[in-house]
């Protein structure tokens, strides 16, 4: 009998967030403002968090891109009340993440408000007034698209996100590539597009990056978006750790 050498994966998903290579994601972050998580969910578990899309008790508000010319598609906030899958890869990934986002506001020069655990900031976001969850489920059919913004929702802001793809690409849909824009001072911006594979996560930043310069560090704002797409239909999961007003 043979012994695997590979050793086992992760089985369940706060494991899987565990092991992520935080130094690996951290350099990346600072180079690009964006950076991959690896595959985290199973294709299962990505059509069944998909799939509560039509159910209108898991949310509490859909956004009509058009309609407010933030794009074309749709997207839902969910309540409090989070799919288990969705409430473990927030908490999860708060921890993963914590380090970065206070490394960052050191060198910024910002405060650093983040307590250790998901549950405490929350609370504060709540006292503040941002008492509204602010996890989204996205879903673009042909000809959506999202423009380029950032996710601020109240003056309580966690500066790193994380969106998981829920679809194929090549085979649930074509198109619908992430995309982020760096502003650069006395310079034109500079964009990246990413495709998110099945059950993959990306963390970026909320809305900049520390960018070393002479005098130090500044801040290079950022944008995301969503570029068109082109047949099919692509769903997304975003985590946000701050919550809306």
């Amino acid at each position: 009998m043979t012994r695997s050498t590979h050793p086992p994966r992760p089985s369940t998903l706060t494991d899987r967030v565990a092991a992520i290579d935080r130094t690996a994601l951290a350099a990346e972050l600072d180079e690009h403002g964006s950076a991959p998580a690896g595959r985290l969910l199973t294709p299962e578990v990505c059509r069944g968090i998909a799939a509560l899309y039509g159910d209108d008790e898991r949310f509490r508000a859909t956004i009509d891109m058009a309609r407010y010319r933030f794009g074309s598609g749709r997207y839902r906030y969910f309540t409090h009340e989070l799919p288990d899958p969705v409430r473990e890869l927030r908490e999860a990934f708060y921890p993963l993440l914590l380090p970065i986002a206070r490394a960052w506001a050191d060198k910024l020069g910002r405060d650093a408000p983040w307590p250790d655990t998901l549950e405490e900031w929350i609370a504060r976001c709540h006292a503040a007034g941002q008492d509204k969850s602010a996890q989204i489920l996205l879903r673009y059919g042909p000809g959506d698209w999202n423009a380029l913004h950032q996710d601020v929702f109240g003056e309580l802001v966690f500066p790193l996100q994380v969106v998981v793809g829920l679809d194929a690409p090549g085979r649930d849909f074509t198109g619908g590539e992430f995309l982020m824009t760096e502003q650069r001072p006395r310079a034109q911006s500079r964009g990246s597009s990413t495709t998110l594979e099945q059950g993959h996560a990306l963390v970026f930043t909320t809305r900049d990056r520390p960018v070393a310069s002479r005098r130090g560090w500044s801040a290079g704002p950022m944008r995301h978006g969503v570029s068109t797409v082109r047949s099919g239909v692509r769903h997304t999961l975003g985590l946000v750790f701050h919550d809306a007003k």
